[in-house]
């Protein structure tokens, strides 16, 4: 089991990366996929809602230093998330094992199909963003320095 700041890293996830193109017309949006098949705009797929992720999944362990700090950094932006106890829940584990190449590598998130493994705060924004920024809150409030910006500040002073 490992906790910390051992590793830092966008887990390697199996999906081709999709690019946006612009839709053409009326119909939803439609997004380069390199195994969809020929169309009027070359290889394209269509966006579903099931292709939309819903929700970020925050796996996590007690005793787990790293993910009180992110647990309590995504509580002060007002993140929503739903939270897995890696302990209590062996599919969760199993998640994170995934996205960690078998380790279970506390905080995990996941948005959609793309994990995070031992995030900052600022890189789970980042990945919500760019993969469901609908699950941002509507403004995010300027947290300031954190801790040790805050003791910098205070011993220059």
């Amino acid at each position: 089991m490992i906790c910390g700041p051992l590793t830092s890293w966008v887990a390697p996830v199996h999906r081709p990366i999709m690019a946006a193109i612009p839709a053409l017309g009326k119909g939803p949006e439609t997004r380069r996929h390199p195994g969809a098949g020929p169309g009027p705009l070359g290889n394209v797929a269509r966006v579903t809602d099931a292709d939309v992720p819903t929700r970020i999944d925050l796996y996590w362990r007690p005793g787990c230093g790293f993910c009180i700090m992110l647990r309590r950094r995504l509580d002060k932006l007002g993140v929503q998330r739903v939270e897995h106890n890696i302990w209590d829940d062996p599919a969760a584990a199993e998640v994170v094992r995934h996205h960690a190449n078998g380790n279970e590598t506390v905080p995990t998130v996941v948005v959609g199909s793309t994990g995070l493994v031992n995030p900052s705060a600022d890189q789970v924004l980042a990945l919500v963003e760019a993969e469901a920024p609908h699950l941002l809150p509507d403004e995010l409030p300027d947290s300031g320095p954190g801790l040790v910006g805050r003791l910098f500040a205070r011993a220059r002073s």
